[in-house]
């Protein structure tokens, strides 16, 4: 929330940056837009009620700092670029649930506002999508988010199969843990093998809840399953209090640390029906010299290495899971022996898992064929484990 933002730059003579009157960031070929004392500093505006993008004038004498503009609370309309160095003129992108993004200029201070785009809806079948930023708390009292979207056509008090879409991140302190970020006044598209696909196929999906894994300093990780289950609880219940979710019809996936969190879910609970898996990583001893935010290495904490991966707890994981590799994947944590071992560690178990592999995909995929593959398959895998799940299994033989 405290986040001041970032200089305004423009492009230099030695080009590169950003092109037009202004952008963001300090990057190679491009200068921070000075005015004598003042620079300008934009930002996503992070707020308990959602992002609310802005831009301020910074006085680097005083370092006191001027709201020059500032998006409305129930539309999302961020600052482009200047289109004077005092910012009086400024390029905005404008967009609500019900209006696709256009640009506009506007004329500071007022309200004035001239439309440069005339940009139509480019997905019309989307309309019927709802979305909303929800609030939730913890069993131990920490502050989560999410946004819920959900299908056309939906009905309040419907129950639904529901979709969680997440990334884990580390925090020092329940404060920083709880900030919301996202906005629930944004436009709803989607491209590529985007998860919100599958709003079209009557899933509901419970997107980017926060999944905090919170330590001071390097000790985050040492409670990292115990934090993961009860983040998840969490979100689960908060979708089935609000009537919108089916307990016995969840499922969950992620990509990257995303994948690897889905792993750890279903081998360390049974709140989700089935997880779909992409580029992950399983057995953290092949990443011995740290991952993600963990900087101590194997050898300082192997019992934390092993208790993080999912591959040590192959055979606990009872819900099926499909793993999903790029064969040219080129992040140096996540080289596809990571999908290939657990693959054959699950199959060892008789655990339902399908592994497939993406040629000449890298960690994130690009090619057209590739793309529909992916949302076909997690159409199929889906409908299958957790749309028509029949009811779940309670002889020993699958109990952990």
């Amino acid at each position: 929330y405290e986040n001041p933002g970032s200089p305004v730059t423009r492009r230099d003579s030695g080009g590169g940056g950003f092109g037009g009157g202004g952008g963001f960031g300090g990057g190679g070929g491009s200068a921070i837009i000075q005015t004598g004392d003042y620079i300008l500093l934009t930002g996503t505006g992070a707020s308990p009620e959602g992002d609310r993008p802005f831009i301020d004038r910074l006085d680097l004498k005083t370092l006191a700092t001027e709201r020059l503009f500032r998006s409305e609370a129930r539309v999302y309309e961020t600052v482009v670029a200047p289109l004077s160095d005092d910012a009086k003129t400024i390029l905005t992108r404008f967009e609500t649930p019900n209006d696709p993004p256009n640009y506009y200029v506007r004329e500071l201070p007022g309200e004035a506002k001239r439309a440069v785009t005339a940009f139509r809806d480019p997905q019309p079948q989307l309309r019927g999508v709802t979305h909303q930023l929800v609030t939730y708390q913890r069993k131990d009292g920490v502050k989560l988010s999410a946004t819920l979207y959900l299908p056309p056509g939906y009905k309040q008090g419907q129950r639904l199969p529901v979709i969680m879409w997440a990334y884990p991140r580390e925090f020092g302190d329940p404060d920083s843990a709880s900030q919301i970020t996202g906005s629930a006044s944004r436009f709803t598209t989607v491209s590529g093998y985007s998860h919100l696909f599958l709003l079209l196929s009557g899933y509901a999906i419970f997107d980017n809840p926060t999944m905090p894994i919170i330590g001071p300093g390097e000790t985050a990780n040492d409670h990292y399953v115990e934090q993961l289950v009860a983040d998840a609880e969490a979100a689960i219940n908060k979708a089935v209090e609000m009537g919108v979710a089916d307990r016995d019809r969840i499922g969950v996936g992620g990509h990257s640390y995303g994948a690897f969190m889905t792993a750890n879910l279903l081998a360390h609970s049974r709140l989700f029906r089935a997880g779909f898996a992409e580029s992950g990583a399983y057995n953290r001893s092949l990443t011995p010299f740290g991952f993600q935010s963990e900087r101590r290495t194997f050898w300082e904490v192997p019992d934390l290495y092993a208790k993080m991966s999912p591959f040590w707890f192959a055979n606990q994981i009872k819900d099926p899971i499909l793993l999903m590799h790029g064969e040219a994947d080129d992040n140096s944590g996540t080289f596809p022996i990571q999908s290939e071992r657990f693959y054959m560690a699950l199959k060892g178990f008789g655990a339902t898992v399908r592994y497939e592999t993406l040629p000449f995909e890298a960690h994130g995929y690009a090619g057209r064929e590739t793309l529909l593959h992916i949302l076909a398959e997690r159409i199929n895998w889906f409908d299958k484990y957790v749309k028509n799940a029949g009811p779940r299994r309670t002889d020993s033989a699958e109990q952990k």
